[in-house]
């Protein structure tokens, strides 16, 4: 992850340590909820009965082949059918955008700095992570969008994503918030006309994917957007909005989402949270080799721009010999880490597959003060900031850090 996420994470986790000191007083004090669904029963799950509506990171590779398949011929369609010449194609571009809280406006402003530029792609596959997903459905449709993008990372203040609920959160709930405004702020914008350009978008061959934590199972899953935005279940518009707030919430800090599901006529009931708790960003599934997917036209190109929203470090600090500060700050490390090594791991899977890598994360010489979360100036100074380098053509890193061919 990165300083920014770190110092949240931090937070959160100090909350989290202090929820363990109160928890024998509120061991009685639980929150009632249906039956996990058990793991053997997991692959019969079809989400309001759409095909490919989502699927485990970590699952059946034939999974993601049928999709990828299904994908290539609508494009292929979509180019016959517009009369472009397979010779002439661009190269197929991916975008990935990390989880980071407010820092999210540091990836805002590059993309929106990109459009200025003149060159930025259609992206044919857009994925996001916590504040990812909630940039990445602008993302996907584009540089129509960016006036959006750009409100929801410099209007946005912390009462527009919470309400602290610390000691109630902590005795008888599920979180020390309650984020209900985070569920309002994205229904506002990610509307039924939004969610029917999506859909179009789908129709065209291009992916919109979301990942979640099914902390129950502790598996990561991945939302395809785009086949439930095409869906004419009246249900479909709620579930893309509580896929999205349930990306973006932090365990112990927001609540979970809690998804209602019905196995050979039972019902249970799914916990999501944060997608970051099992990986800061992603591209594709690695089982997934691009390779193996039939080509368009010979020496097809592909490249992947990833935006992490955040430094590559979180801060060095002087611990204290506390309990509370220990915990917290090993989870930050823990976490900090884990988004190192997504960095790599993307980078292998590129390298694998002939992929054109490209990273972007936000540089130490950006150097403002963070006041607090969802601080408005701190937000609009990160955002321009980010503007003013992708406006300027960005110079995108072609290694992980620290890695050396």
């Amino acid at each position: 992850m990165h300083e920014r996420a770190s110092r949240i994470g931090f937070a959160w986790s100090k909350l989290a340590a202090a929820a363990l000191v109160v928890m024998p007083l509120a061991s009685c004090a639980t929150l009632d909820r249906l039956p996990a669904v058990p793991l053997s029963m997991a692959s019969e799950i079809k989400p309001l009965d759409i095909p490919y509506a989502r699927f485990y990171a970590d699952g059946d590779p034939a999974v993601f082949r049928a999709l990828a398949y299904e994908t290539v011929a609508k494009a292929n369609a979509r180019r016959a059918k517009e009369g472009v010449k397979l010779d002439k194609l661009p190269p197929t571009a991916f975008l990935a955008i990390s989880g980071g809280g407010d820092d999210g406006a540091f990836g805002a402003g590059l993309l929106i700095g990109w459009t200025a530029h003149g060159d930025r792609p259609q992206f044919a596959v857009v994925t996001g992570i916590s504040t990812g997903a909630l940039s990445a459905p602008f993302a996907f449709l584009g540089p129509d969008y960016d006036d959006r993008l750009k409100r929801v990372y410099t209007e946005t203040t912390a009462a527009d994503i919470f309400n602290k609920e610390p000691i109630l959160g902590l005795l008888s709930g599920d979180a020390v918030t309650d984020s209900t405004p985070l569920k309002r702020l994205i229904a506002s914008y990610v509307d039924k006309n939004m969610v029917r350009r999506i859909a179009e978008e789908y129709d065209k061959g291009r992916l919109l994917l979301i990942a979640t934590t099914n902390l129950d199972q502790s598996r990561s899953i991945i939302w395809n957007i785009g086949a439930i935005a095409k869906s004419t279940d009246p249900r479909a518009h709620e579930l893309i909005v509580e896929v999205l707030r349930a990306s973006a919430s932090i365990p112990g800090a927001f609540p979970p989402v809690m998804l209602d599901v019905t196995v050979e006529g039972k019902r249970y009931e799914e916990m999501h949270v944060d997608g970051g708790a099992m990986a800061q960003v992603f591209l594709y599934p690695p089982q997934l080799r691009l390779k193996a997917i039939e080509r368009v036209r010979p020496n097809h190109k592909d490249v992947a721009y990833i935006i992490r929203n955040g430094r590559l470090f979180r801060a060095e600090t002087s611990v204290k010999r506390q309990t509370l500060a220990i915990a917290g700050q090993a989870i930050s490390t823990m976490t900090s880490a884990n988004g190192m090594n997504d960095l790599y791991r993307i980078y292998l899977t590129t390298q694998r597959d002939g992929v054109d890598y490209n990273l972007a994360y936000l540089e130490d010489e950006f150097d403002v003060a963070y006041v607090g979360p969802f601080d408005k100036t701190y937000m609009n100074t990160l955002f321009e900031y980010g503007y003013r380098k992708g406006a300027a053509g960005y110079a995108w890193k072609k290694l992980p850090p620290g890695y050396e061919r």
